[in-house]
């Protein structure tokens, strides 16, 4: 481990619905949560405000409702979402070669690495610089942990929530550690949380005394010493720059299952096709297909195909999402469908013809969900334009504004920017020709040429561990 706190773990503050209050002004101050609205939606992220009731991440949305009734229920905006990831973690690189991006509000930088930080004063003032250039640039709060390794730096950044900085300095990691839950340690969840505590520990400190050969015992031999490593607060894991993307994948889940069987083929034609925009849009293509199909019972069922050659053919990946589609029963109904594509190269074999050279229907483990796609649900798709809650529109005599909600024929929109302040509310038929959808605002409006000063900001937020 290191002698100086260098390595920055940044979490953005509650970030979907951050992103939301920021360009919603009558949001601002109140809860929000933003996932998917039909009744098989989970909960993406919860603002402050609606934790208070205790809505979090990965809850079903029908909980979320009940604990908190009042709240704006939002669609997701990842187009949005992502172009700000984007200016955030260019500001990252800026410090560091070495920037690892865990999600797109997520991310470690190595700044030693960078030659901007060597020490403990150092650091310090770059984790509250970035902090208050974040601001800047996105308008968001950002939480910064500074510490020697890559595990202490995700601590601190916890400790740090909401819009803050925490540093870990060295010598002080083992009595900083000892009296937190085990479920502070990276991979304890539930299920070890709960084996860890019949057997008698329950924090930091009482897994260091346990031991090494107790743990084993317990937990198995790779678990075992991995965890009894961090609660010595020993991680030498790097700063790793490029995180190989091992597969491209796209998924629905349907508000209502689906037992048409032609509906079902249609609909996985469809996500080949999305999932096919996105492999080329990431300048790839794959080898291997791979369906994934989730019935009405919770069964999930996975079968995947493995051709020649990697591919970004639209027509051999959709024939080969067909292929396997033959060989599972839909029968009683369908809740999710999924494609994708893995075995990724960064060429294409033109020859294919979707000749495979694996046996259809071959089992292959489920490939994980993209996190951006597990909280939104497809719902039925009406002959009447769709106005998701949320979204961007704008009205020919009204300007731009945003969908409070939808329904009878009927769409309410309040007008209002991020530069604004609480707009007015209007209720239109939802085929009003002068109200279209429109793209998002930027949340910080900047003149050209200008810098973005860290002292923007004010004097920043810092607490020392």
């Amino acid at each position: 481990m290191r002698s100086a706190p260098t390595i920055l773990h940044l979490d953005m503050d509650a970030f979907y619905a951050s992103v939301e209050q920021a360009s919603k002004p009558s949001l601002r101050g109140k809860a929000v949560v933003v996932g998917g609205l039909g009744p098989r939606g989970v909960v993406a992220t919860a603002s402050y405000e609606a934790r208070v009731f205790g809505v979090h991440s990965a809850m079903p949305m029908g909980q979320a409702r009940r604990l908190a009734p009042n709240a704006a229920y939002l669609v997701p905006r990842f187009a949005l979402y992502r172009s700000i990831s984007e200016q955030v973690m260019t500001l990252l690189r800026e410090l560091s070669p070495l920037v690892e991006p865990l999600s797109l509000d997520e991310a470690f930088v190595d700044l030693e690495a960078g030659g901007t930080a060597w020490d403990e004063r150092s650091a310090r003032l770059v984790g509250a610089k970035l902090r208050a250039d974040i601001r800047a640039v996105t308008g968001l709060t950002g939480s910064v942990g500074l510490a020697a390794s890559k595990m202490l730096a995700k601590i601190a950044s916890e400790q740090a929530k909401p819009d803050g900085l925490v540093v870990i300095e060295p010598g002080t990691e083992r009595a900083m550690l000892e009296p937190m839950p085990v479920r502070t340690l990276p991979g304890v969840g539930p299920a070890t949380g709960d084996h860890l505590r019949r057997a008698g520990i329950h924090t930091v400190g009482e897994i260091a005394e346990a031991g090494e050969d107790e743990l084993v015992r317990l937990l198995g031999k790779a678990h075992g010493h991995a965890l009894f490593a961090m609660a010595l607060a020993r991680d030498e894991r790097p700063v790793v720059a490029e995180r190989e993307t091992k597969s491209v994948s796209v998924e629905d889940t349907y508000d209502v299952d689906i037992h048409d069987r032609v509906r079902v083929g249609m609909e996985v034609q469809r996500l080949a096709d999305r999932c096919v925009r996105r492999l080329r849009g990431a300048g790839l293509s794959g080898r291997t297909i791979v369906l994934k199909v989730r019935r009405y019972d919770f069964s999930t069922l996975t079968r995947s195909e493995t051709l020649r050659g990697p591919t970004d053919d639209p027509a051999v990946v959709k024939e080969a999402a067909a292929r396997l589609l033959d060989s599972v029963d839909t029968t009683g109904g369908v809740r999710l469908l999924g494609v994708g594509v893995s075995g990724l190269a960064d060429y294409t074999q033109e020859d294919l013809f979707a000749q495979a050279a694996g046996a259809a229907g071959e089992e292959s483990p489920e490939t994980e969900e993209p996190a951006e796609e597990r909280a939104v649900t497809r719902q039925e798709t009406p002959a009447e334009r769709r106005w998701p809650a949320g979204h961007d529109v704008r009205h020919a005599e009204f300007g731009h504004g945003w969908v409070q909600g939808s329904g009878l024929g009927r769409v309410t929109v309040r007008f209002e920017t991020p530069g604004s302040g609480p707009g007015r509310v209007k209720t239109f038929r939802v085929d009003d020709a002068a109200l279209e959808p429109a793209d998002p605002l930027p949340l910080v409006s900047l003149p050209p040429g200008a810098d973005q000063p860290a002292e923007a900001c004010g004097p920043p937020d810092t607490r020392t561990s």
